[in-house]
């Protein structure tokens, strides 16, 4: 049974009010095909967030240990979560994330792989440019701008899709096409910040 929709209309009711949601560039975000949505990560809340301002329903990867929390863990799996082990490669993850792409739909990643604890925008892990390389998606960057302090805004800004073509092409590493979106990113960042 899924719960997306549900999930994301308590998540939208329980936070909007309090943290005055702006988004911005959504006439960015495709309206049909795979996406790879990547955002920068400050929050827990990032992912509500990301989830209720996108305009289609994101399939996230989370921690694998949330799964098996007590309440949370029976609720991921419906809410399209599904589960990635840190700290190595997890083939099935990539698998998954692939086939949510293949399947017209949309992957929302963290690169970063963990919160910032400055707010600044780390280094991104591989994992996002490997997923922009394999599939034929969209690559839609995405920036998380606020401190998520009560009832001061948080804005949310989806970028153009990047154009990975010439990348697929060159053949650049993981790490470089995570390089490239995570510039992007950081563009969003110093434009609307």
């Amino acid at each position: 049974m899924n719960l997306y929709p549900l999930g994301r209309a308590i998540c939208s009711g329980l936070l909007y009010p309090i943290y005055n949601y702006q988004i911005i560039g959504r006439e960015n975000f495709p309206k049909d095909g795979g996406v790879l949505l990547c955002s920068n990560h400050i929050s827990n809340l990032d992912p509500p967030t990301v989830g209720i301002a996108a305009p289609r329903p994101v399939h996230f990867m989370a921690k694998e240990e949330l799964f098996s929390a007590p309440v949370i863990g029976k609720i991921l799996p419906h809410i399209n979560a599904f589960p990635v082990k840190r700290g190595m490669s997890d083939r099935e993850a990539l698998r998954t994330g692939l086939k949510v792409l293949k399947e017209g739909q949309v992957l929302g990643l963290f690169p970063e792989g963990t919160r910032s604890k400055t707010g600044e925008l780390g280094k991104g892990l591989a994992g996002a440019g490997f997923f922009a390389l394999r599939s034929k998606a969209s690559i839609v960057p995405c920036a998380v701008i606020g401190s998520y302090k009560p009832f001061q805004r948080i804005k949310i800004v989806f970028g153009k899709p990047i154009d990975f073509t010439e990348h697929r092409n060159n053949k650049v590493s993981a790490e470089e096409a995570t390089a490239i979106i995570m510039n992007e990113i950081q563009q969003l960042i110093g434009i609307y910040k």
